[in-house]
């Protein structure tokens, strides 16, 4: 399907995502965000898919909500927007069982880092940088970042990167735990594509599982997540990849996985 401010590629066993404002550093308007709720809910559907890559195009990933799309009218309700336009963005990424990798191109601030830190695997560009730039406005973390921050980097970081909205350069966001790699910019593309070979060959609803296995362990106690991982072991172990896997392993050979 084609959009106006979203470039959609699904290619066989991989599905690209590029947010395509680049004249405003990809800033998220109404209907920028009503377009990556659709392409995320395709992408769900396909089982041809096996791996996402979302980025943005030209020099930023996203600055976070378009700002000129704040109505200044009375009425205007903030908790009617996010759960219209964003909340609905980070439960499908969360919750589809593919992984999502983030292409960190450039600046990913306020929204837009929350869109990052919602993926599975972040990969940055030596000048990319990362702000929760909600409290530069007078605003505060939405769209999960309250939820990603102090799990990824504990509370005493999350709390001065919320409270201060400072710019994290990519080197100091690999420290903090925020993102999985960081390279030079020419090389973005070739670590991309590394994730992407891998993930588009893997056990697709083995990692789906983990996905979910991984993050449910964090709202949940030892005895609950030993239960989970017994249901989770009993579905993967009945999927054609588990039998490919065993094969390749008795047979000396690497796996041919199918995805299912």
């Amino acid at each position: 399907m084609d959009y106006k401010y979203l470039d959609y590629k699904a290619d066989g066993k991989v599905a690209r995502l590029t947010l395509n404002r680049p004249e405003v550093y990809n800033a998220l308007n109404d209907q920028l965000t009503f377009e990556l709720q659709d392409a995320l809910k395709q992408i769900q559907a396909d089982d041809n898919c096996r791996v996402v890559v979302l980025t943005g195009a030209g020099n930023a990933f996203s600055s976070g909500q378009d700002l000129k799309g704040i109505s200044p009218e009375p009425g205007f309700s903030f908790k009617s927007a996010i759960e219209r336009r964003y909340n609905p963005i980070i439960r499908l990424m969360r919750g589809m069982p593919k992984p999502i990798i983030c292409r960190l191109n450039g600046v990913a601030a306020g929204a837009g880092c929350s869109l990052a830190l919602a993926c599975d695997i972040i990969v940055a560009s030596d000048n990319a940088a990362i702000s929760q730039a909600f409290v530069n406005i007078g605003l505060v973390p939405d769209s999960g970042s309250a939820f990603f921050l102090p799990r990824l980097t504990g509370l005493a970081q999350a709390f001065e990167l919320a409270t201060t909205g400072r710019k994290v350069t990519a080197a100091e966001a690999l420290t903090l735990g925020l993102v999985n790699k960081v390279v030079p910019a020419d090389k973005l593309d070739d670590a991309i594509n590394e994730y992407v070979h891998h993930y588009s060959n893997a056990a697709t609803k083995a990692v789906g599982l983990i996905k979910q296995m991984l993050y449910r362990s964090g709202t949940s106690s030892l005895e609950d997540m030993l239960t989970y991982e017994a249901y989770c072991q009993e579905i993967a172990g009945q999927t054609a990849d588990h039998a490919e896997g065993v094969k390749a392993f008795l047979e000396k050979r690497k796996p041919e996985f199918k995805g299912n």
